[in-house]
């Protein structure tokens, strides 16, 4: 049985929505001869976790020392068992079949390394947001996430919450960024960086927009820690682009 490897990382603002995304997951149906396993990681609190997660054998809770999300995913990834891993974000949700247009997309182009999909903002008032500049469906080659991403003030044209990555990409990426935000869109450039991808024109996600979510906190704003960021996030992708050879 070949698995996708859903990885989900928990902070205590994020807890009361993780049932809903473990809902949405839940719905999900795989290819035959595809399984899951959710590998919920909790950030820096042991017992986060404690009373909250299903007695569901394909969940596998974990917890690291305070790290960050990008940390946290990527010590979840350690764990992972799946030739796929894909990211769930507990305050998101999978829409219907998002996994199994993720698999069969990988599973049909050998050549390509990584799916996203196009995503709804969930809005606080139930409104779903779609945004404006989603590429086509079909493969996105070499170095065009990050070309648009720096002709349009550090906007992805793809969202990183949707991303679903070869295992083996991910380990030879060395996991998400190390960063204390944005390590997700730091993925997402470099495996454009050093592989084609493929874009999912279905919506398979709903990104829920609320005060508590990380992104909303003022510290994500901070001018001259999003210049650091946006430095890293460019020059890793494009020391990607120039070390390895296109064609492998």
């Amino acid at each position: 049985m070949k698995v996708i490897s859903v990885i989900t990382p928990v902070h205590p603002p994020s807890l009361k929505y993780l049932m809903e995304a473990y809902d949405s997951l839940r719905a999900q149906e795989l290819p035959s001869g595809w399984q899951w396993e959710w590998l919920v990681q909790a950030d820096g609190e042991p017992d986060l976790l404690t009373g909250q997660l299903p007695d569901d054998a394909r969940v596998r809770p974990g917890h690291n020392r305070k790290g960050g999300p990008g940390v946290t995913r990527s010590v979840a990834a350690g764990r992972a068992r799946g030739e796929l891993i894909k990211t769930l974000d507990a305050d998101d949700m999978l829409l219907p079949g998002a996994l199994a247009r993720d698999i069969a997309a990988l599973e049909g182009e050998p050549a390509i390394g990584w799916t996203t999909c196009k995503a709804l903002d969930l809005m606080p008032d139930g409104a779903r947001v779609g945004f404006d500049d989603d590429p086509a469906e079909g493969i996105i080659q070499r170095g065009t996430v990050l070309q648009y991403w720096k002709t349009h003030g550090y906007r992805s044209c793809v969202h990183g919450a949707t991303l679903c990555i070869r295992s083996k990409l991910l380990l030879a990426l060395g996991g998400w960024s190390p960063l204390p935000a944005s390590e997700d869109t730091g993925l997402v450039l470099a495996a454009n960086a050093v592989s084609r991808g493929y874009f999912i024109a279905t919506p398979g996600l709903l990104y829920r927009k609320w005060p508590g979510q990380v992104t909303q906190a003022p510290a994500h704003s901070d001018p001259e820690e999003y210049a650091i960021r946006m430095r890293m996030i460019g020059d890793r992708a494009e020391a990607l682009m120039t070390v390895i050879v296109p064609g492998e």
